[in-house]
């Protein structure tokens, strides 16, 4: 089982986050906040513990929001209540998200090390300050790469970087006083890539960066006052992005997701392979036993279930259908793919003579391969992976008898 640990606190809401998180204030506000908050995750510990003890834990994961707000000791309490219900794998990943500049705050770093986090990971984002600036994000570069030598000083061997590519440019003036920047290119992505890797992390997650609805980011660019750069642009950069990193020694293991030898993340990884977890905290899903749910999307809706032991209520059952879509859909993000024999057991069907003309179209297009009994896309495949699985749904929904026909395999955008 894998467990996520939803820490919803930021000191400001970045430009385009569409995450659920709230400011924390500063001083005595803040803290009386942050032990509302901690008291209620340990009430949602407690329950959950007595119903599943036992269970072993692969990995734990703190997400946010930003973790690295709360103090290390209270990450280093839920860990120890954790395994106070759980059998712990003997080597359980335990990782916390933190930004720059908390993370640097008051030695939290070697707090957090010693209180048994093994795996950070830092919100870097961008190394250009007109490019964080216009994210809303609170660091700068220098800050950046200070938080990360400080890491390997606390002795964090297991380092992974957030980045984001596809950034928009914007008219002097605007969100973070950007002053005239342009759409980033291919070029200025590579830039960024080089400057990570020459701090060797061992992780780099590359992420395109998307307009999610109602967040600032999304408003500025409906208003024209920033524009996204073209989709020429975003294709190149992630293919070239990913040939960089690739010849730079970090193995594309996942869509977003590379990685040097062995230090691929294995909580995420458990995600894509399907298996179980549970989500504690406001916003925060769970999956056990083909049932899904998600705590409420508010601090105080989540704390008043908590208190009245509504959890996991209103769980959602997983039936063969949606299982189905899921594990192609989980599969196919990562790099390895679909095991086929893995799908003949589970469905009692040959995947590539059942979606025969699905699958070979993809190959043809070059977006597709099948190797050493897996059925994987290319690099251009994840580019376009959304599309191609639309195609699939559509053949899944067909069989299931929902609805008739579906989109033309034949043509790919």
């Amino acid at each position: 089982m894998l467990v996520y640990v939803h820490v919803p606190f930021c000191r400001a809401k970045c430009a385009y986050c569409a995450f659920y998180s709230t400011v924390l204030p500063r001083g005595r506000a803040g803290r009386e906040r942050a032990r509302a908050y901690l008291s209620a995750l340990l009430a949602e510990l407690h329950f959950w513990g007595r119903r599943l003890e036992g269970r072993e834990v692969e990995s734990v994961f703190f997400g946010g929001g930003t973790p690295s707000l709360l103090p290390a000791s209270a990450l280093g309490g839920i860990i120890a209540e954790l395994r106070g219900y759980f059998s712990f794998a003997p080597d359980a990943e335990i990782t916390a998200e933190a930004n720059p500049e908390s993370a640097l705050d008051s030695g939290w770093l070697f707090a957090a090390r010693d209180a048994g986090v093994n795996r950070l990971s830092l919100g870097l984002q961008s190394f250009d300050d007109a490019r964080l600036g216009l994210l809303g994000r609170l660091h700068d570069a220098r800050s950046a790469e200070a938080a990360f030598a400080t890491a390997r000083s606390a002795g964090f061997n297991n380092i992974s970087l957030d980045l984001m590519w596809g950034l928009p440019g914007c008219r002097a003036g605007e969100q973070g006083g950007a002053a005239g920047l342009s759409p980033q290119s291919q070029s200025g992505w590579l830039s960024e890539l080089r400057r990570a890797v020459e701090l060797r992390p061992e992780h780099i997650s590359a992420y395109g960066l998307t307009l999610e609805e109602g967040s600032a980011l999304a408003e500025l660019c409906a208003a024209d006052r920033c524009q996204m750069p073209g989709e020429g642009e975003l294709g190149s950069m992630y293919l070239a992005g990913g040939d960089f990193l690739e010849s730079r020694g970090y193995m594309q293991y996942e869509i977003s997701n590379y990685a040097r030898m062995g230090f691929a993340c294995r909580h995420n990884l458990g995600y894509w392979q399907g298996k179980d977890y549970l989500g504690l905290g406001p916003a925060a899903a769970s999956t056990l036993e083909e049932k899904r749910w998600t705590n409420a999307e508010d601090m105080d809706r989540w704390r008043a279930a908590v208190r009245e032991k509504a959890l996991g209520g209103d769980a959602e059952s997983l039936d063969p259908l949606k299982r189905k879509k899921e594990m192609l859909m989980l599969r196919l993000r990562m790099n390895k793919g679909l095991d086929l024999r893995s799908w003949s057991a589970a469905w009692q069907e040959p995947f590539l003579a059942r979606y025969r003309q699905l699958t070979a179209a993809l190959q043809l297009n070059g977006l597709a391969a099948v190797r050493s009994g897996r059925f994987r896309l290319t690099r251009a495949g994840f580019l376009v992976s959304d599309t191609i699985l639309s195609h699939f749904f559509a053949a899944l929904d067909e069989a299931a008898g929902l609805r008739g026909g579906g989109p033309d395999p034949g043509r790919w955008k």
